[in-house]
C-alpha cells in the first residue's frame, strides 16, 4: 500500500486529495487548489467573446484547445496567462512535489462561501500542472469538472490502513490503547474502561461498538453524496455516452448535446470497464511477477560473480608470483585488468537491479491503486477513471516486455591465464580465451569489385576464403578517422555487405575487416583505402576499390561528421538506396567515438554554400505515435502530446542548413524545432530536457528552450505554409532560427558542441516536411565572411 501513496497525492500542494476534482485531461486536483490555480483571461479570448465570433469551440474540448501554451507568460511563454501585455509577469512557483505551479495573476476577492461554492472570476483559465494544457472555464466554473468520488474512497481506505493507535478518553492516569468506540456514546475505550463505564446491559446493550479505526472514520466522513450530472446538478447519473465516454443523465438525453449520442446503461458499462481493467491486470500482475523473480536473479548474480572474481584473482597471482621477479610487473597488469572486468560487471548489474527495482516499485504501486479502484462500487466514478488506468495499465505491461527482463552480464570470466612460454617471452604474456575448443575463423577477404564509394558514403563487401572449414558467426569491420588515427569499430554483425554513410567529404579512410566465433578472432584482412567524394552537388560518383597509394592531399572544409548508418545490402537493389530500408541500423556511439578530440581533426575555411548535406527522419529513433510519409521526408503524430523525433545525420563539424515547412497547423499548438543528442527525451516537447536546444513557437511568438529554461520572447509566429530554417554553425559553435527566411530573434544559443542531430517535436494538430541539401543563406556567409 506504501508504494501507492504517489498515486493519492495532489501535484500542487503535495497532500493527500481533498474533493478531487477530474480534469478533461483525466488528471485530479484539490477543488481547493484548483481554485488557487485559475488565472484571468483577456475578454478577447473568453469563451462568451468566442461563441459570440461563431468559433463554435466547445468551452470544454480538448480537441480543438489541445496546446501547450493557450496563453504564455511575458518571460518564459508557457503555462498560464499571467495577466494583459502590459501587466507585469508573475514567477511560477514549485509544488512540494516538483510540479510547476502558476499562481494566479491577482488575489482572488474576499468570500465567505466555501470554496466549492465561491465565485469564479469571469474569464477564469486552468492549466493542468502535470501535462501543461490548459482550457477556459464556463459560467459553471470548477463546479463543471465532476468529483473524483472513487478517488476519496481509495484516500480514506488508506488512511484508515495507516491510522495511528487511537486512546481511550476515559484512563485517568496514562492513556492505555483505545479497542473499542460507542457509536452512540462517540467516547474511545480501553477494555477496563469499557467494562467499568460502558456495561452490556441495560440502555447500553443497544449501543453498537466498533474497532477504534473505523470508528475515526465514521467521525468524519459523511454520508457519500450520489452522483450527481455536471450540467444538471439535480439529476442523478443514469446512463452512460459511448461517444463522450461518460455517465449522462435522462435530461443530457432529451435536451443535452448527449441527445443523438450511442448510450448504453451504465451498470453494464461499469461491469464491463472494471472487467477490462481486471484482465489488463492480469498480464501487469504476470510481468511483476517475472520482475521479483529476475531481481533475485541478478542478487544471486552479484553473489557469483564476487565467487568467481575471488576464485580468478587468487588462481592469477599463483600463476603470476611462479614467475619470479620477471612476471612482477606483467601480474599488476593483468590483475588491474581482471579488477577493472570485475568492477565492470558488477556496475552493470547492479545498474540493472537499481533500474528494475524503481520500475517495479512504480509497477507495484499502480497494481495497488489500481485493485482498490476496482473495490469501488461507485459505477459513474469508476467509469471516469477506467480508461485512463486501463491505458497506463496496457503502457506499463509494455514497457516490461522490451527486452527488460534480460541480463546485460554474464557471471563468468571468460578468461584463462597460458603459463607455458619461456622467460624470454614473458613481456608478451596476456590472457586467452576459456574452452577453446576449435580454431578461429580464417581471414576475410574484402571483394574490391563490389566495393565503391557515392558522395560521404562507403560500401565494403567481404566473404570467408573459398576453402575455410572453420564457419564464423559474424564480422567485424573498423575504419580510422579519416586523418590517420585509430581504428575503431563501425559495424559488428554477420552480413557481409554494409554501407557506411556519414563520412567527411574529401576524405581517405582505411578500412579492414575480422571475423570472429566463440573461440577467438581471426586476422585482420588488408588495408583497403577509400576516398570520399570532393564535390556533393555533382552526379552520382562511384570509385571502385584500392584507390591508388599516394594519397591526395587532405582538404576539409567544414567536413560532415554524421551518424555512421549502417545496412546490409542484397542482390538487385541499390546501393545508395539506404535511407527507406527497413534493415537500416544507427550507431551514434561509434561517430562519437570517431568524432572525439583524440582524432585531431582539421578544418579550414571555405564558402558556406559549398557543403551541402541530404538526410531525412529516422523512424528507428523516433517515438511511436510519429507517422512518417513521403519517404520519412514528412511527419506528424497520432497523439495531442508532444513527441520528438530526430533526423538520420548528426553533426559534430562544419556549418549545416535545413528548412521545415509548416504543411497543416491547426488549433494553434507550440512545435519546436532544433537539434538534440541521440539519448534525448522522446515523450514531451523538444527542450524539456539538458539533451535539446529548441526554438518552439505558436501563431503570435516563439521562446527558445533548453533544460526547461524559456528565453527571449520574440513576437512573430506560424501558420500554414510557414518556413522554419535552422542554421547550426559548429565552426562559431552557435545555432540560430529564421521563420520565412527572416532571423527570429538573436542567436538562439552559443557555445554548443558535440555531436548534433536536427530535432523536431509536434503533435496531431501539425504536420512538417523536411527540406535538406540547402546552402547557407546568402547573409550569413557574408557576414560570417566580413568577421
Amino acid at each position: 500500500m506504501e508504494e501507492m501513496e504517489e498515486e493519492l497525492k495532489c501535484p500542487v500542494c503535495g497532500s493527500f486529495y481533498r474533493e478531487p476534482i477530474i480534469l478533461p485531461c483525466s488528471h485530479n486536483l484539490c477543488q481547493a487548489c484548483a481554485r488557487n490555480i485559475l488565472v484571468q483571461t483577456p475578454e478577447s479570448e473568453s469563451p462568451q467573446s468566442r461563441r459570440a465570433s461563431g468559433s463554435g469551440v466547445s468551452d470544454y474540448d480538448y480537441l480543438d484547445l489541445d496546446k501547450m501554451s493557450l496563453y504564455s507568460e511575458a518571460d518564459s511563454g508557457y503555462g498560464s496567462y499571467g495577466g494583459f501585455a502590459s501587466a507585469p509577469t508573475t514567477p511560477c512557483q514549485k509544488s512540494p512535489n516538483g510540479v510547476r505551479v502558476f499562481p494566479p495573476a491577482m488575489p482572488p476577492p474576499p468570500t465567505h462561501l466555501s470554496p466549492a461554492l465561491a465565485p469564479v472570476p469571469r474569464n477564469s483559465c486552468i492549466t493542468c500542472p502535470q501535462c501543461h494544457r490548459s482550457l477556459i472555464l464556463d459560467d459553471r466554473g470548477l463546479r463543471g469538472f465532476p468529483k473524483n468520488r472513487v478517488l476519496e474512497g481509495v484516500i480514506d481506505r488508506y488512511q484508515q490502513s495507516k491510522a495511528a493507535a487511537l486512546k481511550c478518553q476515559l484512563c485517568e492516569k496514562v492513556p492505555k490503547e483505545a479497542t473499542v468506540m460507542c457509536e452512540q456514546c462517540d467516547v474511545f475505550y480501553c477494555d477496563p474502561c469499557r467494562l467499568r463505564c460502558h456495561p452490556p446491559r441495560g440502555p447500553l446493550a443497544k449501543h453498537r461498538l466498533v474497532p477504534p479505526a473505523q470508528g475515526r472514520v465514521s467521525r468524519r466522513l459523511s454520508p457519500r453524496k450520489v452522483s450527481t450530472c455536471t450540467d444538471h446538478e439535480l439529476e442523478n447519473h443514469s446512463m452512460y455516452c459511448v461517444q463522450c465516454k461518460m455517465p449522462v443523465c435522462y435530461q443530457c438525453l432529451e435536451e443535452g448535446k448527449h441527445s443523438s449520442h450511442e448510450v448504453k446503461a451504465l451498470g453494464a458499462m461499469w461491469k464491463l470497464h472494471k472487467s477490462q481493467l481486471s484482465q489488463a491486470l492480469n498480464g501487469l500482475s504476470d510481468r511483476a511477477k517475472e520482475a521479483k523473480e529476475f531481481l533475485v536473479q541478478l542478487r544471486n548474480m552479484v553473489q557469483q560473480i564476487q565467487e568467481n572474481s575471488v576464485e580468478f584473482e587468487a588462481c592469477l597471482v599463483a600463476q603470476c608470483d611462479a614467475l619470479i621477479d620477471a612476471l612482477n610487473r606483467r601480474k599488476a597488469q593483468l590483475l588491474a585488468r581482471v579488477n577493472k572486468e570485475h568492477e565492470h560487471k558488477l556496475k552493470v548489474v547492479r545498474d540493472q537491479i537499481s533500474h528494475c527495482t524503481v520500475k517495479l516499485r512504480q509497477t507495484t504501486g499502480l497494481m495497488e491503486y489500481c485493485l482498490e479502484v476496482i473495490k469501488e462500487n461507485d459505477p459513474s466514478g469508476f467509469l471516469q477513471i477506467s480508461d485512463a488506468l486501463i491505458r497506463r495499465v496496457h503502457l506499463t505491461e509494455d514497457q516490461w516486455g522490451k527486452g527488460t527482463l534480460t541480463p546485460r552480464m554474464t557471471t563468468d570470466f571468460d578468461l584463462s591465464l597460458d603459463n607455458s612460454p619461456l622467460l624470454q617471452s614473458i613481456h608478451q604474456l596476456d590472457f586467452v580465451q576459456v574452452k577453446a575448443s576449435s580454431p578461429v575463423p580464417a581471414t576475410p577477404i574484402l571483394q574490391l569489385e563490389e566495393c565503391c564509394t557515392h558522395n560521404n558514403s562507403a560500401t565494403l563487401s567481404w566473404k570467408q576464403p573459398p576453402l575455410s572449414t572453420v564457419p564464423a558467426e559474424g564480422y567485424i569491420l573498423e575504419l580510422d578517422d579519416g586523418n590517420g588515427g585509430q581504428f575503431r569499430e563501425v559495424y559488428v554483425g554477420k552480413e557481409t555487405m554494409c554501407t557506411v554513410d556519414g563520412l567527411h567529404f574529401n576524405s581517405t579512410y582505411n578500412a579492414r575487416v575480422k571475423a570472429f566465433n566463440k573461440t577467438g578472432v581471426s586476422p585482420y584482412s588488408k588495408t583497403l583505402v577509400l576516398q570520399t567524394s570532393e564535390d556533393t552537388d555533382s552526379e552520382e560518383q562511384t570509385l571502385p576499390f584500392p584507390v591508388p597509394s599516394e594519397r591526395l592531399p587532405l582538404r576539409r572544409m567544414s567536413p560532415f561528421s554524421s551518424t555512421l548508418n549502417l545496412q546490409p545490402s542484397f542482390p538487385g537493389r541499390s546501393y545508395f538506396d539506404f535511407r527507406s530500408s527497413p534493415h537500416q541500423l544507427s550507431l551514434h556511439s561509434s561517430l562519437q567515438s570517431l568524432n572525439t578530440s583524440g582524432c585531431n581533426f582539421e578544418t579550414q575555411s571555405a564558402p558556406y554554400s559549398q557543403l551541402v548535406a541530404w538526410f531525412a527522419f529516422d523512424p528507428g529513433s523516433a517515438h511511436s505515435d510519429i507517422i512518417f510519409s513521403n519517404d520519412n521526408l514528412t511527419v506528424t503524430c497520432s497523439s495531442y502530446d508532444d513527441r520528438v523525433v530526430l533526423g538520420k545525420t548528426g553533426f559534430s563539424k562544419g556549418v549545416h542548413y535545413w528548412e521545415l515547412t509548416i504543411d497543416r497547423y491547426d488549433n494553434h499548438p507550440d512545435p519546436a524545432f532544433g537539434v538534440a543528442r541521440m539519448d534525448v527525451m522522446k515523450d514531451v516537447m523538444l527542450g524539456k530536457d539538458d539533451k535539446a536546444w529548441a526554438m518552439y513557437v505558436d501563431n503570435n511568438r516563439s521562446w527558445f528552450m533548453h533544460n526547461n529554461s524559456h528565453t527571449n520572447r520574440t513576437e512573430g509566429g506560424i501558420t500554414k505554409g510557414a518556413t522554419i530554417g535552422v542554421l547550426l554553425d559548429l565552426n562559431r559553435k552557435t545555432l540560430t532560427f529564421f521563420i520565412n527566411d527572416e532571423q527570429q530573434g538573436p542567436i538562439a544559443f552559443e557555445n554548443v558542441e558535440g555531436l548534433f542531430f536536427p530535432a523536431v517535436s509536434l503533435n496531431r494538430n501539425v504536420q512538417v516536411t523536411l527540406h535538406t541539401g540547402l546552402p547557407v543563406p546568402d547573409f550569413y556567409s557574408s557576414r560570417a565572411s566580413i568577421a
